[in-house]
C-alpha cells in the first residue's frame, strides 16, 4: 500500500513538471516557473532558492458585449473569460544582451539583458489563444499578455485583470493611496497587514480625486519582514491601455491589478492585435540595487523619431512660485467671476495688479535667467482665461494662442532670444483634454513662430471628457498623442497632473518630464513630509524623471506672511542635494530670484549642477530614511553627489572610490551648518573645497531633514 502511494506522489510529480515551464535569469540568481492548475494559469519567482512571489493567478475577465452603452450593469456583464479553461498548445524562448543609449538619462548606456519565456495558452471550447511572456532580467521580472488577431478574439471589453502578486509573509510598505485620478497624495510606511488600518486617513483633498478603497497605487516599494529583501511591483509601458492600482488582500499578504476604468465603467477596449503593459516585480537584498534599476525602461521599445537632435536637458527659473507664497501675485489677470473666451474683452478689465505674468516681471527674470546660465524661463498664467475655470467644468477654457493685454508674446520672445534664453510655455488645459487636443498643433505652430521649444502641460481637475478618469485608457491615449504631436514641432512635453510615467521616454523622449505625483508645490498646501524625498525614487520615479521644482531657499512662509505658519520642510542644503537624488533631465531652480540673491554661494551649486548624466552610482539608500547618490556629468569630468536624510540627524561618510585612478578634483562641499535644522534654523549652511582622490573619504553630517551637495571638478 505504501509502495502504491509513492508511486501516485511521483506520477504526480511527473504530471507538475510536465504543465511547468521554468525560466532562469541570466545570471541564475532568480527563477520564474509557470504552470496550469486545473486551466488556471499561475507564476512563482525566486531569488537564490528564495520565494518572493508564491503561485499568484494571471488572467483577465471580459465584458459579455463588446458593445456597452450608459447605464449597462458592468456589475453583473460577464463574459467568456481569459483566466481559465486553458491548455498549453506551445513556448517559444529567447534572450538578449544589448546596451542602448538612452537621449536622455542617468547612465550613458543601459544593459538590457534577459531570458524570455513565451507561454501560448488556448480554450479549447472558445478556439481563442492568448500569449503569456515573461521576461527573467537579472534585477527581477517582467510579463504581459499579448492578444494575436483571431478570428474568435479580433475585439473585446475588458471587465478588470485578474493579475496577482502574492507574497510569502508581511512586509514593510511604502505606499500611497489608489486612485483614479491623482498620485499626489503623503507616502505611508506600514506593513502590509497595516494598510486597512491605515487606508482611510492616508490621503487628503485635491482637484480631482477618485480613491479606490483598499487600494495602493505602483510603484510600490516593499521590504521583506523576515530576511530585509527589498521588493518592488510596477507596470512598464502603459500604452493603449489604462493604468493599474493593486488591490490589497492584507490577511493573505496578495496584491491584485485593478485597473481605470472609462466613463462607463468599462476597463479598456481592445483590438487585436494587441498587448498589455508588461507587469514587474524587482527584487534584491540591496536597496540600492533596486534604486539604479532601469527594467522599466527595459520594457518599452526604442524610440521611432529619426531626429533627436532638438532634445536637450533643459535648467530653468520661472514666474511660478510666487504664485504660490501669500501676496506675491496670481494667474488671473482680473478680478471677475465670468469670462467667456473670445467673448470677453480683456483690454476692458480693471487689472487686477497682482498678474504675474506681465512684461515687466518676466524681463526681470529672463535677465536672472541670462545673468546665471540658465536655458529657460516657465512663464504661468500668460494667457486668458484664468479668471473663473478653477473648480468648475468648463470645457472651453483656454485656446493656448491668446496672451493677456500684459504679456507682449514677440517682444519678450525676441527679448529672451537677444540674452540666449528661450521662454518655455504654460499650457493648463483644465482637464478638458478635449479642447486641449482640438487647440494643440495651433499652439505648437505658435510655439514654433516664437521660438519657444518646450511645454508644461497640467490637467487640473476633473477630466473632460467627463466622466473620464486621468488614468483610464482614453486618458492614456491622449498623452502619447500630445507627445507625438509636439514631436511633429520639435518640442518637448513636461506633463503636471497627468499619468505616471512608465519608463515610455525611451520610446517618446520629448516627454522630457512629468510631475504625477506631490512635488514641492504642496509644501505650501498641506506641506511633504522629511521621508517624502527618500521614498520618491523608490516610487515614482522608478519609471521616469520627475519635475519636483527642488532648490526652495526661503523655506519659511511666514518670512511673506508673519501669521502662515507653513513651511518647506527641508534644510536649504538638503534643497541642494534634491538636483542629485531627484533625476530629472529637466530641473527648475523653483525659489524666487532675490531669495537667490541672498545665497549666491549655495547657488553656485544649482548654477553648476548637471542634469544629464553619463553615469550614476548609488552610494547608499534606504527607503524612508536616506538616499546618498553621485552623477557623472554628460561629457564632462565632472561630478556631482547629494544626500538626503528624512526626519532623523544622521552621519554619513562619502567614499570618493567611484572617482579615476591617478586623478586630482577640487571638491566644493555644501553641507548643513552645526545647527542646522528644518524647523528651527533651516538656512543654516557651511561651504568649503578640499582636494580628493579615489582614496578620499569625507564625513558629513546632515541635520533633521537635512542633506549636502558636492562638486567635483578636476583639479586645473
Amino acid at each position: 500500500m505504501r509502495n502504491l502511494k509513492i508511486s501516485a506522489i511521483f506520477l504526480l510529480m511527473g504530471t507538475f513538471a510536465l504543465n511547468a515551464q521554468s525560466l532562469k535569469s541570466p545570471d541564475g540568481k532568480f527563477e520564474m516557473n509557470f504552470q496550469l492548475k486545473s486551466g488556471v494559469p499561475f507564476y512563482n519567482l525566486k531569488y537564490q532558492g528564495k520565494t518572493v512571489v508564491e503561485d499568484s493567478k494571471l488572467g483577465l475577465r471580459l465584458l459579455k458585449d463588446n458593445t456597452i452603452s450608459f447605464g449597462t450593469d458592468i456589475k453583473n456583464n460577464e463574459g467568456k473569460n481569459l483566466n481559465a479553461d486553458f491548455v498549453k498548445t506551445d513556448e517559444k524562448r529567447d534572450s538578449k544582451n544589448e546596451s542602448w543609449a538612452p537621449i536622455l538619462g542617468e547612465k550613458k548606456e543601459y544593459i538590457n539583458n534577459y531570458n524570455e519565456l513565451a507561454v501560448t495558452l488556448n480554450q479549447p471550447k472558445e478556439d481563442r489563444s492568448i500569449i503569456i511572456k515573461f521576461r527573467l532580467f537579472n534585477d527581477g521580472l517582467g510579463f504581459r499578455y499579448e492578444f494575436p488577431q483571431q478570428k474568435n478574439l479580433n475585439y473585446f471589453v475588458i471587465k478588470e485583470e485578474d493579475t496577482e502578486f502574492d507574497l510569502p509573509s508581511d512586509h514593510k510598505a511604502f505606499w500611497i493611496a489608489g486612485d483614479y485620478d491623482t498620485q499626489e497624495y503623503q507616502p505611508q510606511t506600514t506593513n502590509i497587514s497595516e494598510i486597512p488600518q491605515r487606508w482611510a486617513t492616508s490621503f487628503d483633498g485635491n482637484a480631482s480625486q477618485t480613491p479606490i478603497p483598499n487600494a495602493v497605487q505602483s510603484p510600490l516599494m516593499l521590504k521583506r519582514n523576515s530576511d530585509n529583501l527589498y521588493v518592488n511591483i510596477a507596470e512598464a509601458a502603459v500604452l493603449e491601455y489604462p493604468a493599474s492600482n493593486l488591490e490589497v488582500d492584507a490577511v493573505n499578504f496578495k496584491f491584485k491589478t485593478h485597473l481605470t476604468p472609462d466613463a462607463q465603467g468599462a476597463k479598456g477596449y481592445i483590438q487585436t492585435p494587441a498587448v498589455s503593459p508588461w507587469r514587474t516585480i524587482i527584487a534584491s537584498p540591496k536597496a540600492e540595487e533596486v534604486l539604479a534599476s532601469k527594467m522599466l525602461f527595459n520594457l518599452n521599445e526604442p524610440t521611432k523619431y529619426k531626429d533627436t537632435s532638438w532634445i536637450k536637458p533643459t535648467k530653468y527659473i520661472g514666474v511660478w512660485w510666487q504664485m504660490f507664497v501669500p501676496g506675491r501675485g496670481s494667474w488671473n489677470y482680473a478680478d471677475v467671476d465670468n469670462v467667456k473666451l473670445g467673448v470677453t474683452d480683456y483690454t476692458k478689465l480693471t487689472p487686477n495688479k497682482t498678474h504675474a505674468a506681465n512684461n515687466e516681471n518676466v524681463k526681470k527674470h529672463i535677465d536672472f535667467a541670462a545673468k546665471h546660465g540658465f536655458d529657460a524661463v516657465l512663464v504661468e498664467g500668460w494667457n486668458e482665461g484664468w479668471e473663473d475655470w478653477f473648480g468648475k467644468s468648463k470645457e472651453y477654457v483656454f485656446d493656448f494662442v491668446t496672451p493677456y493685454p500684459d504679456f507682449d508674446i514677440k517682444m519678450l520672445n525676441d527679448y529672451a532670444h537677444s540674452k540666449g534664453v528661450r521662454l518655455m510655455m504654460h499650457h493648463e488645459t483644465s482637464a478638458s483634454a478635449t479642447n486641449y487636443e482640438r487647440w494643440m498643433e495651433k499652439a505648437f505652430q505658435l510655439m514654433n513662430k516664437y521660438g519657444y521649444n518646450a511645454a508644461k502641460t497640467g490637467y487640473v481637475g476633473n477630466i473632460i471628457p467627463r466622466g473620464e478618469h486621468h488614468y483610464s485608457q482614453w486618458m492614456i491615449n491622449h498623452y502619447i498623442r500630445v507627445a507625438e504631436k509636439a514631436a511633429e514641432y520639435k518640442i518637448m512635453i513636461n506633463s503636471h497632473e497627468s499619468v505616471r510615467p512608465s519608463g515610455q521616454s525611451r520610446t517618446y523622449p520629448n516627454w522630457i518630464a512629468a510631475e504625477a505625483a506631490r512635488g514641492t508645490e504642496f509644501e505650501v498646501f498641506g506641506g511633504n513630509n522629511p521621508d517624502h524625498t527618500t521614498i520618491l525614487p523608490f516610487t515614482r520615479l522608478m519609471g521616469g524623471p520627475m519635475d519636483y521644482t527642488p532648490g526652495i531657499f526661503q523655506t519659511q512662509i511666514n518670512y511673506y506672511d508673519k501669521n502662515d505658519k507653513r513651511f518647506v520642510k527641508t534644510t536649504l542644503a538638503k534643497q541642494l542635494a534634491l538636483y542629485v537624488t531627484m533625476y530629472s533631465p529637466l530641473q527648475m531652480a523653483a525659489d524666487l530670484p532675490e531669495n537667490y540673491e541672498k545665497h549666491l554661494d549655495a547657488f553656485q551649486f544649482i548654477k553648476d549642477v548637471a542634469v544629464d548624466w553619463d553615469d550614476t552610482e548609488i552610494l547608499s539608500a534606504e527607503p524612508g530614511d536616506y538616499i546618498h547618490i553621485a552623477r557623472k556629468a554628460k561629457g564632462k569630468d565632472e561630478w556631482y553627489v547629494g544626500g538626503i536624510t528624512d526626519e532623523n540627524a544622521r552621519n554619513f561618510v562619502v567614499d570618493f572610490s567611484f572617482l579615476p585612478k591617478s586623478k586630482k578634483y577640487e571638491a566644493t562641499i555644501y553641507e548643513d551648518g552645526k545647527a542646522a535644522d528644518y524647523i528651527n534654523n533651516p538656512q543654516s549652511y557651511n561651504i568649503y573645497k578640499k582636494t580628493v582622490t579615489n582614496k578620499t573619504k569625507i564625513p558629513v553630517k546632515l541635520a533633521r531633514s537635512g542633506g549636502y551637495a558636492i562638486s567635483v571638478k578636476e583639479s586645473k
